[in-house]
């Protein structure tokens, strides 16, 4: 029963680190306009930090436009200061009621830069997983000292670790390959 739960632990706090990088690769600029690279920029509003997508409305008209509509007319000029603040590289249009953002191409340089920025969040990603193993492995290790599991029993479960490490990285490096192909798209 505890090697059940230490298995089903591992791979929930491994499938949230998948997560956590699919979610740091849709925020890195490709070229083409989405939502996803401003909606979570942190906006001061009010005296308190918000994510972009808590305070206004973000769509994308043309493939090369962001166009950001705050529900409140007020917080204009704090978003349009929480962009340019952003590592994006980007300058909103400010037109008083809404925000648009013109999404420049991308030249050799940054799209190299882009991709080591992608392969340094993957393998982040990847230590975190191998991290997660390693807690796992250890804790197996505890209930075998403990004598709560035989030692056919840990071998087993630290291979079930080892078949779900090798899997959450191989996603992740599918990702990257992704996100790639997808960064020097002309």
């Amino acid at each position: 029963m505890a090697l059940k739960k230490i298995l089903a632990g591992m791979e929930d706090h491994m499938k949230k680190s998948a997560k956590n990088v699919h979610d740091e690769f849709s925020s890195i600029r490709t070229g083409k306009a989405s939502p996803a690279l401003v909606e979570n920029i942190m906006v001061e509003y009010y005296g308190s930090q918000m994510k972009l997508k808590e305070i206004a409305g973000i769509t994308t008209p043309d493939p090369r436009l962001i166009v950001v509509q705050p529900w409140d007319a007020g917080a204009v000029s704090a978003i349009e200061k929480a962009i340019m603040k952003s590592d994006l590289g980007i300058t909103p249009n400010n037109d008083g009621r809404i925000l648009r953002i013109p999404i420049p191409e991308l030249n050799e340089e940054r799209r190299k830069d882009l991709i080591k920025l992608v392969r340094k969040m993957a393998e982040d990603g990847k230590v975190s997983i191998r991290n997660i193993r390693r807690h796992a492995n250890h804790e197996i290790e505890m209930e075998f000292k403990g004598a709560t599991v035989t030692e056919d029993e840990k071998f087993e479960a630290v291979e079930k670790t080892q078949k779900k490490t090798d899997e959450y990285i191989k996603e992740i490096d599918e990702l990257v390959k992704h996100k790639e192909k997808e960064i020097m798209e002309v």
